[in-house]
């Protein structure tokens, strides 16, 4: 088994690193928050000083940070990966990060014989902890075949998309396509719930048909009980749709529907509900409407 490093052990990437040592590979981790890599070690992970000590130990280095910063500094940075890693190498970052960055990235380490791929990934914490998440990948197939079995550990969809920023660019439709699903569904629950509709009734209702979705089986049953503990916070989806607008207005694609979405999201940062779960944007539709769906 390939000996993995491990960097970046936030919300999802702690519960990805555990499902690779339950795996039964060699870790070797590192986070920049004692508690987060303590807890890795006592499962099992070798503890990591830095990102140039964690790859200089790694035949496959892992990244799952918040965004395009935070992956350039701990990648090219002082004490970065790239200072670490020997030639042959695989980079994966798994964090959800613009496209362009991805290729920037990518060239840097290309030219120390460290190879790249991109895998963001999609399912939120419950499904980091399952191991079934939907991993999006962009690289090179015979690198993305070097590393294929390693990310059957943590998503039960592993699809090799393109080159390398194909996977940040698929998981941009993604959020694209969640986000706006979260908005209409919001909207659509408040109105027949204030209507005396029993939401509980509207969801089982439609769930079976067209306007069934993952989004609607994932997000109604926490809103009807107002749980908006984070499982994907807004403020990451804020991140990822602000991705997805630069990127969008560099290739001259037009989305309204997504500028929408992102002040929606706006609004319930302002309204300190950034750190919810992304699926409380419903309570922007609540508020304007003075109507709370609850079971």
């Amino acid at each position: 088994m390939k000996k993995i490093g491990f960097i970046g052990l936030g919300i999802m990437g702690k519960p990805m690193c555990k499902n690779l040592l339950k795996a039964g590979y060699p870790v070797v981790a590192y986070d920049i928050v004692t508690q987060a890599l303590d807890e890795v070690v006592a499962a099992g992970a070798e503890r990591g000083t830095s990102p140039k000590d964690v790859a200089s130990r790694s035949e496959v280095v892992i990244t799952m940070l918040p965004n395009s910063p935070h992956v350039r500094e701990v990648a090219l940075g002082k004490d970065g990966i790239i200072e670490g890693a020997k030639p042959g190498t695989i980079f994966v970052d798994m964090s959800s990060i613009a496209p362009l960055v991805s290729k920037e990235i990518s060239e840097k380490m290309k030219e120390k014989g460290i190879p790249m791929l991109d895998a963001p990934v999609s399912g939120g914490e419950p499904k980091a902890i399952d191991g079934t998440l939907s991993i999006m990948v962009g690289g090179p197939e015979e690198v993305f075949k070097e590393v294929e079995d390693i990310l059957k550990v943590m998503g039960a969809s592993v699809v090799l998309v393109g080159d390398i920023g194909s996977g940040n660019m698929t998981k941009l439709a993604n959020q694209i396509i969640v986000g706006i699903n979260i908005a209409a569904m919001s909207e659509a629950m408040v109105l027949a719930a204030k209507s005396g509709v029993d939401p509980e009734k509207v969801y089982q209702a439609i769930r079976g048909g067209l306007a069934g979705s993952a989004v609607l089986d994932a997000k109604v049953p926490l809103i009807l009980q107002g749980n908006f503990k984070p499982g994907f916070r807004i403020e990451l989806h804020i991140k990822d749709l602000m991705n997805a607008l630069e990127t969008a207005h560099e290739i001259g694609v037009p989305v309204p529907l997504t500028s929408q979405v992102m002040e929606i999201m706006q609004a319930l940062k302002v309204d300190g509900k950034e750190k919810n779960d992304h699926g409380g944007l419903i309570q922007y539709y609540e508020k304007l409407a003075k109507y709370e769906v609850r079971k």
